[in-house]
């Protein structure tokens, strides 16, 4: 019941298809984005790539700590041996300058550093901030008040600076991976509660939330059966943006040094190191920089993909002016209706034109 008042009381909503879930039609929606799959292919690419790095690794018979001394010439500071920093069989991608530790294996589990701390970090922003929010929106006045002001102070907090002084003063025994995520999930959630805030307080004035109120539900009850699911499509949108924006901050942590320590590798890490060494092992540097670019590429329009497949009317409001037609809207469309508005608009012609006429020979 609570699903059929939403349909029919959303403006825009689409004409619901028989026998194809909600599921089904996001699917559908995604699906008939060209550059949705396409990032889509990417990003899974990357995540069977940091899933499988010691699988792969394996495979290479190398490992991202060991050094090679001799596949360095000492006498030029440490500059690979070999065409393309000493690509080899052995060494896919070549080695790192100076130490000789294999590019391809470091590439790898820095993919698994930066997705898997850009993932937890999301994970707690949006649990956080819809705690929060819902919170906030389902509370008391001074509730409201209470949160709204945290939320503020969060927001205005500088995340970066915010996170190079806590992550400067924590003990280096801590595992550096889950405190960065740690760090940047409890410092930037302010938005997410913000988002979810303003959606709560919209959800809550439509009639299935009334009727539910009425019926002497709880307002956790309330939030678990009839909130949330309405929450759903912005979290899971903002969500998939924040993954980039979080792999960005991961990178530029561990760039400003603060973040994932050595030997454990990170693109932000490898990038620190690549920083001297761009004219005489310039892959050293594109390597890393170029997994960056493509990873938040990929995670940016695959999460512009998704936010248009679960907002149809962002679909619909990108078509205007675009001359594509709505297909549902044409097939709301009979042909009938379109000869009457051709009379229609030929009638008021006609009138106009008699007007004029009669003003004339006035």
């Amino acid at each position: 019941m609570s699903e059929a008042l939403v349909a029919a009381e959303a403006p825009g909503a689409d004409i619901p298809v028989p026998g194809a879930s909600g599921a089904r039609q996001f699917w559908r929606r995604l699906r008939a984005q060209r550059a949705a799959l396409v990032a889509a292919a990417v990003v899974a690419l990357l995540v069977l790539v940091a899933l499988a790095a010691p699988l792969l690794t394996a495979l290479e018979g190398q490992d991202p700590t060991t050094y090679h001394p001799a596949l360095v010439d000492s006498a030029r500071g440490g500059v690979p041996l070999g065409s393309f920093g000493g690509v080899s069989g052995d060494h896919w991608l070549g080695v790192e300058p100076q130490t000789g530790r294999d590019l391809f294996a470091r590439l790898a589990y820095g993919a698994r550093v930066s997705l898997s701390v850009a993932l937890a970090a999301t994970l707690v922003q949006i649990t956080i901030g819809v705690a929060v929010g819902v919170t906030a929106a389902l509370g008391s006045r001074w509730v409201d008040q209470l949160l709204s002001r945290v939320t503020d102070i969060i927001v205005s907090m500088p995340l970066m600076i915010m996170s190079l002084a806590l992550l400067a003063i924590v003990p280096s025994s801590f595992p550096r991976p889950v405190l960065v995520a740690l760090v940047i999930g409890l410092i930037a959630w302010g938005t997410v509660a913000k988002i979810v805030r303003a959606q709560t307080l919209t959800l809550k004035g439509l009639d299935y939330v009334s009727a539910a109120r009425l019926s002497g539900w709880s307002a956790w009850r309330i939030a678990r059966r009839e909130l949330l699911p309405g929450l759903a499509a912005p979290v899971i949108t903002y969500g998939a943006l924040l993954i980039p924006v979080n792999i960005t901050v991961e990178a530029a942590l561990s760039f400003l040094g603060v973040g994932v320590k050595p030997p454990t590798p990170s693109w932000g890490q490898m990038l620190t190191a690549a920083d001297v060494w761009y004219q005489a092992a310039p892959q050293y540097l594109l390597y890393p920089a170029g997994a960056l670019f493509v990873t938040v590429l990929a995670l940016t329009v695959l999460g512009d993909a998704v936010r248009t497949a679960l907002d149809p009317r962002a679909a619909s409001r990108l078509r205007v002016g675009t001359g594509h037609k709505d297909p549902v809207a044409a097939a709301a469309t009979s042909p009938g209706d379109g000869a009457k508005d051709a009379d229609g608009a030929r009638g008021a012609d006609a009138a106009k034109d008699a007007k004029d006429a009669k003003e004339g020979t006035a």
